[in-house]
């Protein structure tokens, strides 16, 4: 299998048709032997019969269907298991993303041997209240993980096939898959610009509160990259600093109280200067801050599979 096409939706039973039909036609015409994946992540709609129905018309259709809504990055992780290309694309279902980009994303895998290119979407048809976010938060993203990307939100990416079966995408993490698969060890990562549609049927399944998820989710994915197989380097480092600063401050104290009553100086009692109670909350944290480190050392080496979705039907 040279090409596959993954494509997660929620409630898209007016552009599915439409955008099935033009992928084929597109891949049809590169003359590459492709499947195309969709996973229903759980739609209320009529969705999923009309997936069944275009089974019928097109033998390269592959469908899997959540019995519950997970989210895309459940619904992109479980195309990526299944999926048997050599170059793997994703884009969205909504129509926004054009198969025209198809050839040329498979070709900048193949022939310029990249892992993965991700598209960027240059001139968007999106109010200001999500480009400006998303601005900033590609921003933040750029500086943050050190990839040269201007949007890593876009759904329309192109993978080498060892990518998607080497990285797992969970919780809200298809924000940040150019930084999972950088962690993973995949250093060529470049973008394309893509053109980007507007929206022709339905309303967008995103609101606001994404951009509070994409900042964690930010914060969440840096932490994982550099201390999730090793988080007592984190937790047991900060623990160790704080606990040596209460420390300090414990024997500065025992130190100045011992040399007041050797030279006859009255001195106050310990307990009323306000350093040492800074430094008993210092011991406190640091002994807390180390613990967790242990715990999650615990943790990361019993880490269990995070692959359980619960699928109703697929073919």
């Amino acid at each position: 299998m040279e090409l596959s096409i993954v494509i997660p939706f929620f409630n898209e039973e007016e552009s599915l048709p439409e955008l099935i039909s033009w992928i084929g036609k597109v891949c049809q015409d590169m003359g590459k032997d492709f499947e195309v994946i969709v996973i229903d992540d759980g739609s209320q709609d009529n969705s999923w019969e009309v997936v069944s129905q275009l089974k019928g018309t097109y033998p390269w259709l592959r469908g899997v269907r959540f019995r519950r809504n997970y989210g895309k990055s459940a619904a992109l992780n479980t195309g990526f298991l299944i999926a048997n290309g050599k170059v793997v694309i994703t884009m969205d279902a909504d129509l926004q993303d054009s198969p025209d980009e198809i050839p040329e994303l498979y070709r900048m895998i193949i022939s310029e041997k990249h892992d993965l290119v991700s598209g960027w979407k240059r001139k968007r048809h999106d109010p200001l209240n999500k480009t400006l976010p998303s601005k900033l938060f590609n921003r933040t993203a750029r500086w943050v993980s050190g990839i040269k990307l201007h949007d890593f939100n876009c759904g329309l990416k192109a993978y080498n096939h060892e990518v998607v079966k080497s990285i797992e995408v969970y919780g809200e993490m298809h924000r940040y898959i150019p930084v999972l698969a950088k962690r993973a060890g995949f250093e060529r990562i470049t973008e394309k610009v893509v053109h980007h549609r507007e929206r022709k049927y339905g309303v967008t399944k995103f609101g606001m509160e994404r951009f509070l998820k994409g900042f964690l989710d930010l914060l969440s994915v840096m932490f994982i990259s550099k201390f999730g197989n090793r988080p007592m380097h984190l937790f047991g480092a900060l623990g160790s600093l704080m606990f040596l600063l209460g420390t300090g401050l414990a024997v500065w104290l025992g130190v100045h109280k011992l040399y007041c009553v050797a030279n006859g100086i009255v001195a106050p009692l310990v307990t009323t200067n306000p350093f040492f109670y800074i430094g008993l909350v210092c011991m406190i944290l640091g002994t807390q801050l180390f613990v967790t480190g242990f715990l999650a050392e615990l943790v990361s080496r019993n880490r269990v599979d995070r692959n359980s979705y619960a699928i109703a039907e697929k073919f």
